[in-house]
């Protein structure tokens, strides 16, 4: 069946609108009474990150209007408009302020379609449209009343609402998979790169020595003005090191240099770091180049560099893990100074000890450390893979394109 066969509805036939209290609730440290504030609700998901909860009282007072139930859709009015989830079970939640619940009314909507056809690209392009404000856009009741949506017949919202949770509970559960593979992760740093945990045929004691020690510093770019970017030599980007400890060659900018000009050059095995972040906690992020590149590369003038005199008594594979390490993470950020914005001494840095082990063990713990990070990047892709999927079939069953057989009673 083509598109045009299915009607498009407004939200106020599909769904009972239900305004917040346009007040703040009284908040208190924890309890088991939610306040679902617009920046709890992205991409479908209710966010716990920055919850706050109220007291019961307080949830008695915030729910006169309605108490939020399984099935209900929360909807955001502000910053942003149009964000939607589901109400999840067995949760007391209320809503705090610039948020409505849309109630779908059983006979003509599915609550779990209602909420995957709000999230589609369509749907957020006319909420964009209704939504009203320059800085904060914003939507009146009025106009999510008058939003219309793409709603086949219930039997059918039931069949893809059906198919799409097949999909969601596959991403849930590699989620869940992605997640547990970033802690064994995770613990098996902790263990391999503070000696907790030997691998088998290692004995003896690791030594501590001074960083300053293995090698020295150098400076990124310098004397450079925007109009020298864009295109001429590749050089390393704040956001490469930045993102990943080993770094990635295929990230590279340009900066044009002339042939009279020194600039320091980037080698195999340098170990660079961050030199500033809006956060103790971010500062003096590493990334090392494990590649032998047949050309010059150069650093960009927020990083530093620190090239070892020799790879006996640090290798650099094991590098990318050691400084990516929660044990030195956080003696690094403890070395970040600043108030508004956090810079990292180099004077300091060099000053860190640090606990190696031979070199054959930290070849060898690198060896294991890359095999849980090419687990971690396959399940990754894997999930990556999945959510494509899934927004490829919602583009064909939430607009009618594809439409799906319901079987007869």
């Amino acid at each position: 069946m083509p598109y045009s066969s299915i009607e498009a509805k407004p939200i106020g036939y599909l769904c009972q609108i239900i305004d917040c209290e346009h007040k703040t609730a009284p908040y208190v440290e924890k309890s088991e009474f939610l306040v679902v504030r617009t920046s709890n609700v992205r991409n479908g998901q209710l966010v716990m990150d920055d919850m706050k909860f109220t007291t019961e009282a307080g949830y008695r007072e915030w729910t006169e209007r309605a108490v939020p139930e399984y099935g209900d859709v929360l909807f955001t009015r502000e910053a942003p408009a149009g964000e939607t989830c589901l109400v999840p079970q067995n949760t007391n939640v209320c809503m705090g302020q610039r948020m409505v619940l849309l109630r779908p009314r059983r006979k003509v909507a599915d609550p779990f379609f209602l909420s995957q056809i709000l999230a589609t690209e369509k749907c957020k392009f006319s909420i964009k449209r209704l939504s009203i404000g320059s800085t904060v856009s914003r939507i009146n009741i009025s106009d999510i009343k008058s939003l219309r949506v793409a709603a086949p017949p219930l039997p059918e919202q039931k069949k893809i609402a059906q198919i799409l949770s097949t999909w969601d509970q596959a991403i849930t559960a590699t989620e869940r998979l992605l997640e547990n593979s970033q802690q064994r992760k995770r613990a098996l740093m902790q263990q391999l790169l503070t000696g907790k945990k030997r691998l088998p045929g290692f004995e003896g004691e690791w030594e501590t020595i001074e960083l300053g020690s293995l090698g020295s510093t150098y400076s990124g770019l310098s004397g450079k003005t925007k109009e020298d970017f864009g295109a001429g030599e590749p050089f390393v980007t704040y956001m490469s090191v930045f993102s990943d400890g080993a770094l990635r060659v295929d990230r590279f900018d340009r900066v044009r240099l002339s042939d009279s000009e020194f600039q320091n050059k980037v080698q195999y095995g340098d170990i660079l770091f961050t030199t500033s972040s809006e956060t103790p906690e971010e500062v003096g992020m590493t990334s090392v180049l494990l590649e032998k590149i047949p050309y010059d590369i150069y650093l960009n003038s927020f990083c530093f560099g620190f090239r070892l005199y020799s790879f006996e008594k640090l290798v650099p594979e094991y590098a990318r893990y050691l400084f990516r390490g929660e044990e030195m993470r956080r003696r690094i950020a403890a070395l970040a100074q600043g108030a508004t914005r956090y810079n990292l001494s180099k004077k300091q840095l060099v000053k860190l000890d640090v606990l190696l082990p031979g070199n054959f063990e930290q070849a060898a713990i690198s060896k294991v450390l890359a095999a849980s990070d090419m687990e971690v990047s396959a399940i990754k892709y894997r999930l990556r893979c999945l959510r494509d999927e899934k927004k490829a079939l919602m583009q064909q069953l939430l607009t009618g394109k594809k439409r799906v057989q319901v079987e007869a009673a």
